[in-house]
């Protein structure tokens, strides 16, 4: 009697996937995550206690740099403060770059305090309140106007005050960023005054005692195709053209948006800026004749400047083993890291790049889920992860969070302490 033919014999065996992306921002030595020239042991030893989010000024300082080797030079570089407001963070950025956009009256405050100049930072946002908008117009910011029932506050407010407060016309085009991880326009969206509807307003601007800037047109986040981030500049450029020929007052600021992704999840690479900044020099180009040489263009980046410089590192409590599979319990979840685990816009979650930041490799290795130490399903730092074996005392590390993390979590929830960030 001859047995059944083995079907899986012939097959070749399916490659596996890594963990995540790959990640080299942070050196290792002896086994142990360095960072800012320190093993993460040493650090751990100097600032007391887990959990805490660090993040290096060398990685955002390279960030920048890359950006201002690829991108042509009239491309004035601006950091959006919601993807991490830390005002050290904020502080040392404001050096670095040209510009800060806000999104509220609390990082208008930040902004503020690095002392820039106020025409140099933006306010956008779909809901301003009236003491938001009066405090942009004391301070002289740039108000990325969201509606024409916003203007018509403005006026209201900038008349109490007998000022001309300088504002944009934020935009919500008829296209958007194709693949990008939070699409911001193309559609029916609360943010901005749709395309079509823009030159009617543009014609009524003269009877509103406002400073007209120009535009600021953002289509989406967190995109790693260089394509789709060159179709959806290119479309940005014409859009901001005919807009230009429809407004009866000089255009003299232009906020096209970000955009650039960083990398995260299996399968993911770092963008290749070069094919995107050839790209912006050929679009100033071809609408040199329409878009003045003295209107500021502006590129507003939130997530790329900051998200590879950050880690988040808290502190195996436990090690449990329920019906076969491994737990790992830390003193750090989704209270810290909303992002991580997986329930800020993931619409299936994946695990975020993770390491035993204090013996980065060993042969012997498990499969174990991360998990805080909430009373809630919903707590997970990683999911059925291959690490080397972990061990109470642990440190547990999660790369690429620099950018919505501590400030874009649910800190109150359960009553946990709040936790330290540290910018070296």
């Amino acid at each position: 009697m001859t047995s059944p033919k083995n079907t899986l014999v012939d097959k070749k065996p399916v490659k596996k996937l890594p963990e995540h992306a790959p990640m080299e921002q942070f050196p290792v030595r002896d086994n142990v995550l360095m960072i800012a020239g320190e093993p993460i042991t040493d650090f751990l030893n100097k600032v007391g206690k887990t959990p805490f989010y660090v993040y290096d000024k060398a990685i955002i300082t390279q960030q920048v740099e890359k950006l201002r080797t690829h991108l042509p030079e009239r491309i004035h570089l601006h950091y959006a403060m919601k993807a991490n407001p830390m005002p050290d963070v904020v502080n040392y950025l404001s050096t670095l770059t040209d510009g800060l956009d806000v999104a509220s009256h609390f990082e208008l405050g930040i902004a503020l305090a690095t002392g820039i100049a106020p025409k140099k930072i933006s306010f956008a946002g779909p809901g301003k309140s009236d003491e938001d908008l009066e405090a942009a117009i004391t301070a002289g910011v740039i108000i990325n106007v969201e509606s024409r029932g916003e203007l018509e506050r403005i006026a209201v407010i900038a008349k109490s005050h007998n000022a001309r407060p300088p504002i944009a016309v934020r935009v919500n085009p008829d296209f958007e960023l194709k693949s990008s991880g939070m699409k911001m326009a193309g559609g029916a969206k609360p943010f901005g005054i749709d395309a079509e509807v823009v030159p009617e307003l543009l014609q009524a601007l003269p009877n509103f005692p406002v400073d007209f800037q120009g535009f600021h047109i953002f289509c989406g986040s967190q995109n790693l195709k260089e394509e789709a981030i060159i179709d959806a500049q290119t479309k940005t450029f014409s859009l901001a053209a005919q807009l230009i020929k429809a407004s009866p007052l000089p255009v003299r600021w232009i906020n096209i948006g970000g955009g650039l992704g960083v990398p995260y999840f299996p399968g993911e690479q770092r963008l290749d800026l070069t094919p995107i900044g050839e790209n912006l020099e050929r679009l100033l180009l071809q609408h040199q004749a329409i878009i003045s040489k003295d209107t500021e263009i502006v590129m507003e980046l939130g997530r790329y400047l900051v998200a590879e410089s950050g880690l988040y590192v808290s502190k195996v409590e436990d090690v449990k083993i329920s019906r076969g599979e491994t737990f790992v319990i830390t003193n750090g979840g989704l209270h810290h890291h909303l992002a991580a685990s997986g329930n800020f816009g993931q619409v299936i979650r994946k695990n975020y790049p993770t390491c035993v930041a204090n013996r980065i490799t060993s042969n012997d290795k498990e499969i174990v889920s991360i998990v805080g130490p909430l009373c809630t399903p919903l707590d997970i730092l990683a999911n059925k992860m291959l690490l080397p074996k972990v061990q109470r005392g642990d440190l547990i590390g999660l790369y690429q969070s620099g950018a919505y993390g501590l400030s874009a979590s649910p800190t109150r929830f359960l009553g946990h302490p709040r936790i330290h960030e540290y910018l070296v």
